[in-house]
């Protein structure tokens, strides 16, 4: 274990001083950008590492991983962020760990996400995922609504009881005309949260940037980047 702790320290630091560089470099303050490490397919000793090493916002990406985990660390001091693509029929599950929600792109999981929060009693944040490779009315290959919809959605939420709209969410598209491009990706969708502020003041989260492209996330202006890998290292293939 202390051989896990030291490999998680060394990672944290150059990750920090990853970011450090980054905001330094975009003129910007090392407190406007939020780490969240995603702990997807790694244990809840991890986790409890992580904690121990200052790490205060963790993702998942799939219920059945995450539920458990979240109950094992359900004592420590951490914000726990679901970012995956999110089935109505697991909502109930979700909204009894996370705090908030970043993969929200249809109306029908808004209504479940609202339905949940009030029956648990609870305020869950939400962003909108934006989906920068699909057309003004599709939705991408990974998840989100297209540009086109943000607005809608995003009164949805802001409407809806047990739910507060945060902001907006991507991931670097693979096909389209960002494709490659992640900093031009990062910076169309600071364009678009700067759209949504106008009529959501509060809705100043914007996540983006993954191990690869959190440099590029930071100079565009994201509060929070999302790292697995680099802090957690190379995943074990499944099967």
């Amino acid at each position: 274990m202390t051989d896990r702790k030291d490999e998680l320290a060394g990672n944290l630091a150059k990750v920090e001083e990853r970011i450090a560089r980054a905001c330094a470099a975009a003129g910007r303050k090392r407190e406007e950008v939020t780490l969240i490490v995603v702990t997807k397919t790694y244990p809840a000793s991890d986790v409890r590492i992580l904690s121990q090493l200052g790490v205060r916002h963790v993702a998942e990406n799939k219920d059945q991983d995450a539920a458990p985990k979240a109950a094992t660390c359900s004592d420590l001091s951490l914000s726990w962020h679901f970012v995956g693509q999110l089935q109505t029929n697991k909502v109930r599950s979700v909204v009894g760990y996370a705090d908030f929600v970043q993969s929200v792109d249809r109306a029908r999981l808004v209504t479940a996400l609202s339905k949940e929060a009030v029956r648990a009693g609870r305020e869950v944040g939400c962003l909108v995922q934006v989906a920068l490779d699909a057309g003004d009315s599709a939705r991408g290959d990974r998840g989100g609504v297209a540009p086109g919809g943000i607005r809608e959605l995003a009164d949805l939420v802001a409407g809806s009881p047990g739910l507060r709209l945060d902001g907006l969410m991507t991931v670097a598209p693979l096909t389209g005309e960002y494709a490659g491009r992640q900093r031009a990706a990062f910076e169309r969708l600071m364009d678009l949260s700067t759209d949504l502020r106008r009529a959501h003041p509060a809705a100043n989260m914007v996540s983006a940037g993954m191990s690869a492209d959190l440099e590029e996330a930071v100079a565009a202006g994201a509060t929070h980047v999302r790292v697995g890998t680099a802090v957690l290292g190379v995943r074990p293939r499944l099967g």
